[in-house]
């Protein structure tokens, strides 16, 4: 008898989607501080409207920080250079409402820069998990890592001239047809690819999905997943002309799941982009990646999530949790130990064993689109694997 399968559905959207458009930026500045101010503390957040991108938040740094430079380059280079696209990077408005961090806040989580690192508090309570799944050679789930790469190849063949009537902004979404292996999953095909992206006036709708199946989907998804029944979803509205912040507004921090894992393991509902690693929102979610990629990569599981959690100004995490879904080679508690004993869970320490407070070479700015998880880049310092050792019980 067939093993019983099942539906999941990831998506994602490329760097011209309006939300993404605000993470680049708030991690743009992030970047800028850091790269001149290692201590900078930096909460920014990037809202954006028709012929308007604003800033706003608090920073604390002795950057020197040209706000509205760093908008204009981010918005230009992801390729919003005329209102036609959506946004005119050169004309647009540029508002600019950034404020010092609270003195109650800075006294409470680094002594105003007086704390060693190990007694750094926690910037804010809340929870943050890590996901890793042997699913794929990035242990990631297959359905967000497909969406995300079709995002991805939207983006390159628009900017490298494949496709000159793409425009910036793009959604895309798989559904993957999969079974249970004793907890952990199985891919077994592609079910349906749905594409929905910015178009210009000149091309027609069997244009765009004959370009798309040629040059973004086929590169993208291994032929071993599509079959004849899979379905096919390619610009389903019929017309997707305007785009970028003139279809819609786009706030930082609205594509966290995007960000993660696809709908898979949870989330604790703090987003990542403009937050420096005293936010344990970012630094506490790319451990607690690392611990559970580190337990997948090192045979304890064939799929696992951690979660740990945190209170404001407290240095040492409240609690961390470890579930391999019943894939465990030996029992979760002890797995549990071993991630404890190999992983230091504290802000301060999250920061220097990352090295989390270097800017520069668009280090933050790269996170911001194509999700902060599964990249092959010496800068995604919490996706480089820490070999756990463990004897079968």
């Amino acid at each position: 008898m067939a093993a019983e399968t099942f539906l999941f559905t990831s998506e994602s959207v490329n760097e011209g989607h309006p939300d993404k458009l605000c993470d680049q930026v708030s991690d743009a500045v992030l970047d800028a501080c850091l790269e001149q101010d290692a201590d900078s503390k930096v909460a920014c957040e990037t809202c954006t409207k028709t012929n308007l991108v604003m800033v706003f938040g608090e920073v604390t740094t002795k950057a020197n920080i040209d706000y509205e430079k760093i908008v204009r380059k981010t918005v230009r280079d992801i390729g919003f250079v005329s209102d036609d696209v959506g946004l005119d990077a050169d004309n647009c408005r540029v508002l600019v409402n950034i404020e010092q961090q609270s003195p109650d806040i800075a006294q409470g989580v680094h002594g105003h820069f007086t704390k060693r690192p190990e007694d750094i508090g926690a910037g804010d309570q809340g929870h943050m998990f890590g996901y890793a799944t042997d699913e794929t050679p990035e242990l990631m789930p297959l359905s967000h890592v497909l969406a995300t790469k079709l995002g991805a190849r939207l983006t390159e063949v628009r900017k490298n001239g494949t496709l000159t009537w793409l425009r910036p902004d793009g959604k895309t979404q798989v559904t993957v047809e999969y079974y249970n292996d004793k907890g952990a999953m199985v891919p077994v095909r592609v079910h349906t690819v749905l594409i929905s992206t910015q178009h210009d006036e000149t091309v027609t709708n069997d244009e765009i999905a004959a370009d798309l199946k040629e040059h973004v989907i086929k590169p993208v998804i291994p032929e071993k997943y599509l079959d004849e029944k899979t379905i096919f979803h390619l610009n389903p509205s019929g017309r997707f002309v305007i785009g970028g912040p003139h279809g819609d507004a786009g706030l930082t921090g609205r594509k966290i799941i995007i960000d993660t894992y696809g709908g898979w393991g949870a989330h604790g509902g703090g987003a990542f982009s403009g937050k420096d690693p005293t936010k344990v929102d970012r630094s506490g979610a790319y451990v607690v990646r690392q611990a559970a990629k580190s337990i997948v990569a090192s045979g304890l599981a064939r799929r696992t999530i951690v979660q740990v959690s945190y209170a404001i100004g407290v240095p040492e995490p409240l609690s961390v949790f470890v579930d391999t879904y019943g894939t465990g080679k030996i029992p979760d508690k002890e797995i549990l130990k071993i991630v404890k004993e190999n992983f230091d869970f504290r802000p301060g320490m999250i920061s220097i064993n990352l090295d989390l407070k270097r800017g520069g070479n668009n280090r933050f700015l790269k996170t911001a689109a194509y999700g902060h998880f599964g990249r092959d880049d010496a800068d995604f310092t919490w996706e480089v694997v820490k070999p756990l050792k463990w004897e079968k019980a």
